[in-house]
């Protein structure tokens, strides 16, 4: 295939909990800039965006190969409304003609999402919004590029008022940074209140590129990041994974939290299965599923 691709990370499912799904990337690169980034490790340039070749055409000849209902994530590696979609509009040509097709799940940390509502209106479609903290002089610094958090909460609320269901990527939890129980608390009770019905959280995986870039911004956060990850974390698939005991209760702080506000949680590629909520989809896509026409056209 071309541009849609399976969504497999690591080729095996022991840490991916995801439903299988096809992931599709409007743009190479990314400009939104954060700093604990891990793409930037395998894509070159990868804070120079650049739209794909003859993306919409070589897209939609990927699709003929897709069964009806397919997951199409947009995106995995790059977000799909960062700012260059105001030149390029490929997220939205594609979207005019997947939504109400497929089962789309939007993965964003901008509030340009909401102009595509009545597509994603159309059914069939989940919104992921990532905030990582509510403090906007903090996520200026680790997410140079994108929009504020308090705008990314009014996406939440006008995609939620317009029917469209909402998850909250609390990610990543980075230790002295943003996983305080204060930050972590204020996060989804804000989030819950503009109306997102699920949350979805993982700790920081560590890269050289990011690391380097994390510890430069924020040298105050190195004595945490060397105990926590290279004196007692561990190598997985190419990541170095915080201390186990450590990611487990951080997680559990956020399911806490989440079911104190009446909205599901699920752990994102730690492990820990016992942590997220039976019958549910990690990435938040059952929600997409959970409409009675969605239902009336699977069972007719």
């Amino acid at each position: 295939m071309g541009y849609v691709r399976p969504f497999d990370p690591w080729r095996e499912g022991s840490l991916c909990t995801c439903p299988f799904k096809y992931t599709v990337n409007p743009y190479t690169g990314c400009g939104h800039a954060c700093l604990y980034c891990y793409a930037s490790s395998y894509i070159r340039n990868f804070f120079q965006p650049r739209p794909k070749e003859d993306f919409l055409k070589r897209s939609l000849n990927d699709l003929k190969r897709l069964p009806p209902f397919s997951i199409i994530n947009m995106s995995s590696s790059s977000d799909p409304y960062q700012p260059c979609e105001l030149e390029y509009l490929h997220t939205r040509r594609l979207l005019e003609v997947i939504a109400g097709k497929y089962v789309v799940e939007i993965v964003t940390k901008s509030d340009l999402v909401v102009r595509d509502i009545g597509l994603l209106k159309k059914g069939f479609s989940v919104v992921s919004i990532t905030l990582t903290t509510l403090d906007g002089s903090l996520a200026a610094r680790l997410e140079p590029g994108a929009p504020p958090p308090r705008r990314r909460l009014d996406a939440i609320a006008k995609l939620s008022r317009a029917g469209v269901p909402v998850v909250l990527r609390l990610d990543p939890l980075i230790p002295g940074l943003t996983d305080s129980p204060e930050s972590v608390k204020g996060v989804i009770e804000e989030a819950a209140a503009a109306g997102a019905s699920h949350v979805v959280s993982s700790v920081y995986k560590v890269k050289p590129d990011n690391l380097r870039r994390v510890i430069e911004a924020f040298p105050e956060v190195i004595p945490k990041i060397r105990d926590f990850y290279f004196e007692r974390g561990e190598r997985i698939h190419g990541y170095l994974y915080a201390d186990r005991s450590y990611r487990f209760r951080a997680l559990k702080i956020v399911r806490e939290e989440a079911h104190r506000h009446g909205l599901t949680f699920a752990s994102c590629r730690e492990g820990f299965s016992e942590l997220s909520d039976p019958g549910i989809s990690c990435d938040g896509t059952h929600l997409a599923y959970a409409g009675s026409s969605f239902q009336r056209i699977l069972h007719r």
